[in-house]
């Protein structure tokens, strides 16, 4: 809950984020750079969803997952944009409030992100272990509550988090080393001791990240077991192709999340970080429709067809 200056020591009312460069023209080249691609992103991410919902030979819950995961990247891509804004602008302020909404925002779709991998490589597991029963087993009604489910948890394991966090008292200086309002960045202004805190993020982390790659390993260890029992090798790259773009997609975002989120604050190197978030924020919602859908030859299918029935009506 956000506390008014003079109330439980929270003097600060604004923060300015410093984000990469003071040099005018760098920040044009920047902002022309992360403005492309952060169109690409939303473009290619906007593509996949907007086939899936229209080919009807894709409503299936692997595209249906593939959809939600779309739209998960379009609106955690969007909510660091405001630093296109700071890069031309002269002020790069933003309220205490508005940092509180960023950094809770931006938590919850990454936490979400997390858990719904999980979801997708369940998905994977009943195709390839329970191909018979992959249909009956993924009914709509249980890829609905799936992917409620995550949103849930997401959104409040980052409430927790972003309450801790925005909870501290913070009495100046109130210069953000980073492009956005992140949780380690914040958190390192506080004007007390912050290992409490640092402690609760980690339990949390341990739970919204370690489990969930505990439990896709585990169904990688299975869907490994069947794979093996396939005779030929033509059929065992055939069905591993259809994982390999999800473990791709995994690594991408759980490697930079985990190295931000789990290491010790003694580790905590501003510039790193900076560099480190805008790969598993910007770059992977980027990667993801290339790295997963636009390779598939169904979604290509998809978008023929759609682009034909458009010539048609023409």
């Amino acid at each position: 809950m956000w506390m008014p200056p003079g109330q439980n020591q929270s003097w600060v009312s604004e923060f300015i984020l410093l984000g990469f460069s003071n040099d005018p023209t760098s920040n044009k080249i920047l902002f022309v750079a992360f403005l492309l691609l952060y169109l690409s992103s939303v473009l290619g991410n906007g593509l996949i969803v907007t086939l899936i919902c229209l080919d009807r030979h894709l409503h299936t819950p692997m595209y249906f997952f593939l959809c939600i995961l779309s739209l998960l990247d379009m609106s955690y891509v969007t909510t660091t944009m405001q630093m296109l804004v700071h890069l031309l602008a002269r002020s790069q302020t933003i309220s205490f409030a508005g940092c509180w909404l960023q950094m809770y925002v931006f938590s919850a779709l990454g936490l979400t992100e997390c858990i719904f991998f999980v979801v997708m490589a369940y998905d994977r597991y009943v195709a390839i272990c329970y191909p018979l029963h992959y249909v009956v087993i993924l009914t709509r009604g249980l890829c609905t509550r799936l992917a409620a489910g995550t949103w849930a948890c997401g959104f409040f394991f980052s409430l927790i988090h972003t309450y801790f966090t925005m909870r501290l008292p913070y009495c100046g200086p109130n210069v953000v080393n980073h492009y956005f309002c992140e949780g380690p960045s914040v958190r390192s202004l506080a004007c007390m001791d912050t290992h409490l805190i640092a402690m609760v993020d980690l339990v949390i982390s341990v739970f919204m990240v370690v489990a969930p790659l505990s439990l896709i390993l585990a169904s990688y260890i299975r869907i490994a077991q069947a794979i093996l029992k396939i005779q030929s090798m033509q059929g065992r790259c055939k069905v591993f192709s259809t994982c390999a773009s999800h473990l791709t997609v995994v690594t991408l975002f759980y490697a930079p999340a985990t190295y931000i989120y789990m290491r010790p604050n003694s580790s905590y190197s501003p510039e790193q970080d900076k560099q480190i978030s805008l790969f598993y924020n910007v770059f992977t919602a980027l990667l993801n429709p290339v790295v997963y859908s636009l390779r598939n030859k169904d979604v290509k299918e998809a978008f023929l067809n759609v682009m034909g029935q458009a010539r048609v009506a023409r």
